[in-house]
């Protein structure tokens, strides 16, 4: 059994495509099963999926900017009449002599030369929607698609026929946490509620900064694990330090980027998480069953952190607050209120249970094995 899995290279859609591999190695006998991966330069996705004993083939990939300069319109005809004919051209070549009997494709630009090549080539192409509004390669995509696996219901777009809600497939591994390996990996002072602030694998600047401006008055009232972004780390140690006094210091810890045992570490230890509205974050979160404000990034495509984070909050899981709203004062009221109001908390939890999905991963799985099977 051999399995082509494909994506835009960010941590997005690498992350699902691991979860799935793991279910799959689970499900099927190693000696009979191979998995590959076709996407796009990246070093990141490389180290992560290398470690999951998937083959790698790098491709050349490109994508449409829909800004409109003088520069952006050189890239676009860049991309769309070199990269992408390429791209295509390479793929075309792997999957012939690979001849995988599956695509599962996460989408992104990075995913668009390996699914053209694989209908060309009669492969089944399988694909996976993390948000409710779809990106422009995926809906692209969709009509190249048997199945399409989506995580939210009501996702715009794609034809009824095909989808399949299942969620979004997130890694089991990071849930498996005591409180004792914790204690022991963030070195937590206790006493006092623990907030985690997620900003994604680049971090968020614009939300470091707000921190920073009440960071004194939130080590006062709670314990912060920050993640910040590698690019972003020294500069965020250097003012912190500047703000707070020393007997505050032992309350703030800082990450650049959280590694798989450190995340399960901080999702183990957080009341309440602080995060933008990515598909992945949001179901690892409900997943938890932890409560959360939700700050959708407004440059996302299509707008779809923002209708990823109300269709959550309809559930009553989580707060939105979107980033013209995001002042510090009134996220820090935000929260003091949130944790002098235990019921509500408790709501919150119990509706982000509800909305989880955490078997995404391992139907999917199971999915493509009977698929194949049969």
């Amino acid at each position: 059994m051999k399995i082509l899995f494909t994506g835009g290279g960010t941590g997005g859609h690498i992350f699902p495509i691991i979860a799935v591999a793991r279910e799959i190695r689970k499900i099927q006998e190693e000696k009979k099963l191979r998995l590959f991966y076709l996407g796009p330069e990246d070093e990141f996705a490389s180290i992560l999926l290398s470690q999951e004993d998937i083959k790698i083939k790098k491709i050349s990939a490109g994508k449409l900017r829909r800004y409109l300069s003088l520069k952006s319109i050189f890239q676009n005809i860049i991309d769309l009449f070199i990269k992408i004919p390429v791209g295509i051209l390479q793929s075309y070549k792997y999957i012939f002599f690979t001849a995988p009997d599956l695509i599962f494709s996460k989408g992104g630009f990075g995913s668009i030369p390996g699914v053209i090549a694989g209908k060309l080539l009669g492969t089944p192409i399988f694909l996976h929607e993390s948000d409710l509004a779809p990106g422009l390669s995926n809906r692209f995509l969709g009509g190249f698609a048997q199945v399409i696996f989506v995580s939210f219901p009501k996702t715009e777009h794609f034809r009824l026929s095909k989808m399949i809600q299942i969620g979004n497939p997130i890694r089991k591994e990071i849930f498996e946490v005591s409180k004792k390996e914790v204690k022991e990996i963030i070195k937590l002072v206790g006493g006092k509620p623990v907030i985690l602030i997620l900003g994604g694998s680049q971090g968020a600047q614009r939300i470091n900064d707000k921190i920073l401006e009440i960071l004194p008055d939130l080590l006062k009232n709670f314990e912060v694990i920050h993640q910040v972004g590698q690019k972003n780390l020294q500069g965020v140690i250097a003012e912190s330090k500047t703000v707070i006094t020393e007997d505050l210091e032992k309350y703030y810890h800082v990450f650049p980027f959280f590694k798989e045992h450190e995340l399960k570490q901080a999702y183990g230890a957080a009341d309440l998480i602080v995060a933008r509205a990515g598909s992945g974050t949001i179901f690892e979160i409900a997943a938890l069953g932890t409560p959360s404000i939700l700050i959708p990034l407004p440059e996302a495509a299509q707008d779809h952190q923002v209708k990823n984070a109300y269709a959550y909050a309809q559930t009553g899981a989580c707060q939105v607050l979107e980033e013209t709203n995001f002042t510090p004062r009134f996220f820090l009221e935000k929260l003091k209120n949130l944790f002098s109001n235990p019921p509500e908390l408790e709501k919150m939890s119990e509706a982000a249970r509800k909305f989880a999905k955490p078997m995404a991963a391992k139907e999917i799985a199971q999915f493509i094995v009977d698929y194949l099977k049969r």
